[in-house]
């Protein structure tokens, strides 16, 4: 389980909801349904945390509460 914060929000544009982690560059997911875009974006954060350790880049420590608005 992630500790990461997910934002996620309605898109007309992309018919979708959309699901971002703001502590993560560029991490993001969408869904048919809020439930689905965050099992999506459960799923990018374990790809780009495992990404960035094959990169060899840092990894940011979750912060767990909104940091960013």
């Amino acid at each position: 389980m992630n500790k990461y914060e997910i934002i996620i929000y309605w898109s007309d544009i992309d018919n979708a909801y959309i699901a971002e982690v703001p502590e993560l560059a560029g991490c993001m997911a969408d869904g048919k349904t809020y439930a689905e875009a965050l099992c999506n974006a459960e799923v990018i954060i374990s790809e780009w945390i495992e990404t960035a350790r094959s990169l060899g880049r840092s990894i940011p420590v979750p912060r767990g509460k909104l940091v960013y608005a």
